[in-house]
């Protein structure tokens, strides 16, 4: 069985974490750590989009999956 690397090494990093936050009494560093996830989770860029973005960066999402793309040049040369 193959094993991507850094896979492993996020997985080993994330048991010395682990082992850190278990070993810590003090309440700020467990603080900060939750800080950290909860901002984490209120950062999602896609959330501070409204839903006519949203619709238009799926839908173009979709004609990319369909090969429904215009290069640059040609792009370019419509709009000079």
């Amino acid at each position: 069985m193959i094993v991507n690397k850094s896979v492993m090494n996020i997985q080993a990093e994330k048991i010395e974490l682990v082992k850190m936050l278990l070993d810590t009494e003090n309440p700020r560093i467990i603080e900060s750590i939750k800080n950290i996830f909860k901002k984490e989770k209120t950062n999602d860029f896609w959330d501070d989009f409204s839903i006519e973005q949203r619709n238009e960066i799926e839908k173009a999402s979709r004609e990319i999956e369909n090969g429904e793309i215009t290069d640059y040049e040609t792009f370019m040369q419509k709009h000079r």
